[in-house]
């Protein structure tokens, strides 16, 4: 598959779909006025996600461990968990692109929903698969995944 929806590790693969949510609620939700600033409204969120989850994440284990944490453990939280950022390049792309070819802005966002859409069911179909699930079961995994882009899609609707 060309796209890899499931990552070396189970917080990886969180990340991801973590990732794929929060964009989409980020372009259901901010009133930019071009692609790029959609764009950059998406990247700078989840990058202060991103280092707010590590950040957390290490006072956490300062906390827990009653020490300062290593160098190590620093840089290994500073390394990891950046498919909350890389999991929304592809609907970002499909916005940028879909905007090139000469459709409106809203077309566009809508486009990248949609994107954001089949991705976490595609995300929600994998479960099934690994979890050993039949295929009804498979599909309301799906689903119930695809409906977290739907509501963003509702959203963006009811917002402008």
């Amino acid at each position: 598959m060309l796209l890899r929806l499931t990552h070396a590790t189970e917080e990886a693969t969180a990340s991801g779909i973590y990732g794929v949510i929060v964009s989409a609620a980020v372009i259901a939700t901010v009133h930019a006025s071009t692609a790029a600033a959609d764009v950059a409204a998406v990247l700078v969120t989840l990058l202060v996600y991103w280092g707010a989850e590590r950040y957390a994440r290490l006072v956490a284990q300062r906390i827990h461990d009653g020490h300062r944490p290593s160098a190590h453990q620093v840089r290994e939280q500073l390394t990891t968990g950046w498919e909350m950022v890389t999991a929304s390049l592809l609907p970002l792309a499909v916005l940028v692109v879909v905007r090139i070819l000469g459709a409106s802005l809203n077309t566009a966002i809508l486009a990248d929903l949609l994107c954001s859409t089949m991705l976490l069911f595609l995300y929600g179909w994998e479960i099934g698969r690994s979890g050993h699930l039949r295929t009804w079961e498979r599909l309301l995994s799906a689903s119930i995944a695809g409906l977290f882009g739907v509501a963003m899609i509702v959203l963006k609707g009811l917002l402008h």
